[in-house]
């Protein structure tokens, strides 16, 4: 998000609904964020640290007095663009407000100057209690974003208010907050993805390995924040996504043909589709007889990006590279010479990145250094890569 960075704290009280923070977890990093679990050592009892640390792919500390020589307390407090504490008991929210420092998550939040969203959930009466009520009242009246929880059954088999909200509610109460779903409001965004495929006769071709998954992700990303998204698709079978205009091309001349027609609107390019180099000569108007199948003539496609690029005005473009290797002096030289302003260099050589739900590899952008980027999700690399964008954009 602009001006916002994607470092997060997740905080985890000790209640029973510290299980659906897993949840919780898993959807704020398919948004693109970063996620450190904070967990009082009393929410242990319901959700191992070995379970937040899966799910994070961070190291779990839960006392001020492990790994001390990271000053965790405050190390976290620093880095942390948003503090999320869910469930927040009703002896979390008292310690909250009254500066306690007993555990590593009350020091995180003493030492943060970070906006912070608190999810209370507990039963009915402890919500209602008047004590219960004027701690949330002092930390609203600091600035703390506190929800109310909703109503429902709760473990007990009462029912009443005191339930954990539905993921979605925290989500949207958590970009509310952020601005997270405006930073691309107004934009409109162009993603091809897939890969495209060259007739041969009626029934071969000549295609690659891609999926799609990156450059869906990428319209979903544009698209949660807040874009107006249009994808060029080339062969995939992945469902569409519902708010973004699709538009459906095999060939790399139609895929160019829907860029040529596009673009023009558009304010930002991401061409993360695998386009065949080349196409063959002549298309047999019926299936080649195995006898006579013994070569094939090819001439060589455009090059969509390079072609595309010497258009444009103001748009930002961002490119992609998929090699075997991670020569980042052969990256930057494709990136000036096809014109892009931002390219994505992942190393295919392991054959971990097509039709994989992870990627790696290295975002190259003008004037700047390389950003290695560690395996992660394709989720996480799409807001990566608009964050990159809106940089440029301004």
């Amino acid at each position: 998000m602009q001006g916002f960075g994607r470092e997060v704290i997740l905080g985890v009280g000790g209640g029973i609904a510290a299980y659906k923070s897993c949840d919780l977890l898993r959807r704020l990093r398919d948004h693109g964020y970063a996620v450190t679990v904070v967990p009082t050592p009393s929410s242990l009892n319901f959700v191992g640290a070995a379970t937040w640390e899966a799910l994070s792919g961070r190291k779990v500390t839960s006392e001020v007095w492990e790994s001390v020589e990271e000053v965790r307390h405050v190390s976290l407090a620093k880095k942390s663009s948003f503090i999320i504490i869910a469930p927040a008991t009703a002896d979390l929210i008292a310690r909250i407000a009254a500066g306690r420092a007993d555990d590593l998550l009350t020091n995180v939040v003493l030492a943060s100057d970070s906006p912070m969203l608190i999810v209370p959930a507990m039963h009915p009466e402890m919500w209602k209690d008047p004590a219960t009520m004027a701690n949330v009242q002092t930390l609203r009246s600091r600035g703390y974003h506190v929800m109310d929880p909703d109503t429902g059954a709760l473990t007990s088999g009462d029912v009443g208010q005191g339930r954990f909200p539905e993921t979605a509610r925290i989500l949207e109460e958590f970009a509310s907050i952020t601005g997270s779903h405006a930073d691309l409001l107004g934009k409109k965004v162009l993603v091809t993805a897939g890969g495209t495929r060259e007739a041969i006769d009626p029934v071969r071709f000549i295609g690659n390995q891609s999926s799609g998954k990156q450059g869906y992700a990428v319209a979903r990303a544009a698209l949660q924040r807040g874009a107006e998204v249009t994808l060029i698709a080339a062969n995939t079978h992945l469902p569409d996504i519902d708010g973004v205009r699709i538009i459906k091309v095999e060939s790399a001349t139609q895929m160019l043909s829907a860029l040529e027609t596009e673009f023009a609107k558009s304010d930002l390019l991401v061409m993360s589709a695998a386009v065949a180099d080349a196409r063959p000569s002549q298309i047999a108007n019926s299936k080649i007889k195995k006898s006579d199948y013994t070569n094939i003539s090819l001439v060589v496609n455009p090059d969509l990006l390079r072609t595309i690029a010497a258009t444009k005005k103001s748009q930002i473009i961002v490119g992609f590279a998929a090699e075997t290797s991670e020569d980042l002096d052969m990256a930057r030289e494709k990136m000036e010479a096809k014109g892009a302003d931002i390219l994505y260099l992942n190393d295919i050589s392991g054959g971990d990145i097509f039709n994989s739900e992870t990627t790696h590899g290295f975002i190259l952008a003008k004037g700047k250094e390389p950003s290695k980027v560690s395996q992660t999700t394709k989720d996480t690399l799409a807001h990566q890569l608009l964050d990159e964008a809106l940089l440029q954009l301004g």
